[in-house]
């Protein structure tokens, strides 16, 4: 049986309420109608992203999570460049300034918890 690919993002945080506040405040994104327990599920298309809770065991301050652990996060805006210019105001750090590309405009910056999160523009 073949996988089809992503169904569903989650990112491990430290504090729940903060970082869904940063995802809501900072990039716009909206609750989805209902979440399970631990997790806020934003309603994002066509993969549904969300932060949660750390699950049991996991210890958040032993690594820097989404810089060093091999995983790359990007988003999709319709305006990366102001989007970066919005962030980078707010105090947001920034890891890698815009840049035009194969995805067209891109960045990356660092969420609350140090993911480094893509941004870029071109569907």
């Amino acid at each position: 049986m073949p996988v089809t690919g992503p169904d569903f993002i989650a990112l491990q945080v430290r504090d729940l309420d903060a970082a869904a506040d940063f995802y809501e405040t900072r990039l716009g994104l909206r609750r989805a109608p209902v979440s399970p327990p631990h997790a806020v599920v934003f309603a994002t298309s066509p993969v549904p992203f969300a932060v949660r809770a750390p699950m049991p065991g996991v210890d958040l301050d032993a690594a820097t999570p989404g810089l060093r652990t091999g995983v790359a996060l990007w988003l999709h805006a319709d305006d990366a460049q102001t989007l970066h210019d919005d962030l980078a105001a707010a105090g947001v750090p920034i890891l890698a300034g815009p840049i035009d590309g194969p995805f067209g405009r891109t960045f990356t910056f660092s969420d609350p918890d140090g993911y480094a999160i893509t941004i870029h523009d071109r569907v």
